[in-house]
């Protein structure tokens, strides 16, 4: 457990930003250099009750942890999905009708060390560092950036500016949102990106990126991670808006020549995420999915970290998931939100005729209900309820009531 702890840490110890907010002030020079800054300060309290644990020697992957005797019940106060966050932007003077920027965001987590609680040194994530070049080309990224790759489906979750779905342990930096129960984690990584012009709401964007071990297995990373995303946005005249949006995920890479199953062979990874948002009168409807093979239960290309990629003979498994939510704007300052999403990994015919193979999660799946009060357009406050719930092939459950109540403070 100590292991998994470890590694969903390092893999969520921060999650996806929101979109880059409006600089709250900007430092400019004569020569035409700009320098701005934006950020997050979020806190959550979050309580929850867990129900009994399967054995963890006989049962893999359990994002949600928890004893196996007794309800488990955790108090905490941390982060939320989202870090907090200090951002600094440089932009360049335009030359030849080419804008350029430097990006620079700092995550850090507030937790003490739950071994020590006077190591007050948290875990800090610079996972953003790139610049762009816009025109009338279009746009260039290259630097670390989030991922295309179902980027989307994680940024339109209300979950993000909240906690959604706790894990294993207060101390594991950020919570979940829906992270394995209803999309995975797109990652943050190295990256050169083109994105096209805006064709009257559609952009279309390619991404080459750091390839990933796709089972445990992968041998030699010899080709890039591609990526793409096609996306459509609009307002219509009486003021509704509209989003939709495909992404795609292709990886290929060689199985180790020592590997017990399909030495040599090829490992694939390959992906599809899409979604919809609808907006009108204070109400706005979501539904956002995604689906593949070689994918994993928690982050995308997870596979070497939580063994769930691939079978004992090596085939990849197949992903899918989805996540439907609705909010309502009751007042100026009041917003009103629930979704539910669900996580699932499919068993290969080696899994259905192994034994060994049933306590393999077989889904994972949460709903949530909030309210979100905007004390003034800088400060927020959440209410939020989350009920988890975790399967195994062979039948074993764990469910989870969870409560969090935060703020979080926009510059």
């Amino acid at each position: 457990m100590k292991l998994l702890v470890s590694c969903i840490a390092a893999l969520l110890v921060a999650l996806a930003a929101l979109p880059q907010a409006e600089a709250a002030f900007a430092v400019g020079g004569e020569n035409g250099w700009q320098l701005s800054t934006d950020g997050i300060v979020d806190v959550f309290s979050t309580y929850n009750t867990t129900s009994p644990a399967p054995d963890p020697a006989t049962h893999g992957l359990n994002l949600l942890g928890g004893s196996q005797n007794a309800y488990d019940q955790r108090f905490g106060i941390g982060i939320g999905l989202l870090p907090s966050v200090v951002g600094f932007t440089v932009k360049a003077p335009t030359v030849d009708g080419v804008d350029s920027t430097v990006r620079v965001g700092i995550y850090p987590a507030i937790q003490n060390s739950s071994a020590n609680r006077f190591d007050t040194s948290p875990a800090i994530d610079f996972r953003e560092i790139y610049y762009t070049a816009k025109g009338n080309f279009g746009e260039l990224l290259a630097g670390r950036a989030l991922n295309l790759f179902m980027g989307k489906n994680i940024l339109t979750d209300m979950t993000l500016s909240s906690a959604g779905v706790v894990p294993t342990a207060r101390n594991a930096d950020t919570t979940l949102g829906h992270i394995g129960y209803g999309y995975l984690y797109a990652n943050f990584g190295p990256q050169i990106r083109y994105t096209t012009p805006d064709f009257a709401g559609v952009k279309v964007a390619l991404e080459v990126g750091e390839p990933y071990n796709i089972t445990a297995d992968t041998g030699k990373l010899n080709s890039p991670r591609i990526e793409n995303e096609i996306s459509y946005a609009t307002v219509f005249s009486g003021g509704a808006t509209m989003q939709a949006w495909l992404s795609g995920l292709f990886q290929t890479a060689p199985r180790s020549d020592s590997a017990t199953a399909r030495p040599g062979k090829n490992d694939d990874s390959i992906g599809g995420a899409y979604g919809v948002s609808v907006g009108f009168s204070g109400v706005n409807l979501l539904f956002s999915g995604y689906g593949g093979k070689g994918l994993g239960m928690v982050s995308a290309q997870d596979g070497a970290l939580f063994g769930t990629a691939e079978d004992g003979n090596g085939k990849e498994r197949l992903f899918w998931g989805f996540l439907a939510q609705a909010t309502y704007q009751l007042t100026r300052d009041v917003m009103v939100g629930a979704n539910y999403g669900q996580s699932r990994m499919e068993q290969t015919d080696y899994d259905v005729v192994n034994v060994a193979t049933m306590a393999q999660i077989k889904n994972q799946e949460a709903g949530t209900a909030n309210v979100t009060y905007n004390f003034n357009k800088m400060t927020q406050f959440i209410f939020e309820y989350t009920y988890a719930q975790n399967t195994w092939y062979g039948g074993s459950k764990e469910h989870s009531s969870q409560f969090a109540l935060g703020t979080m403070f926009h510059w």
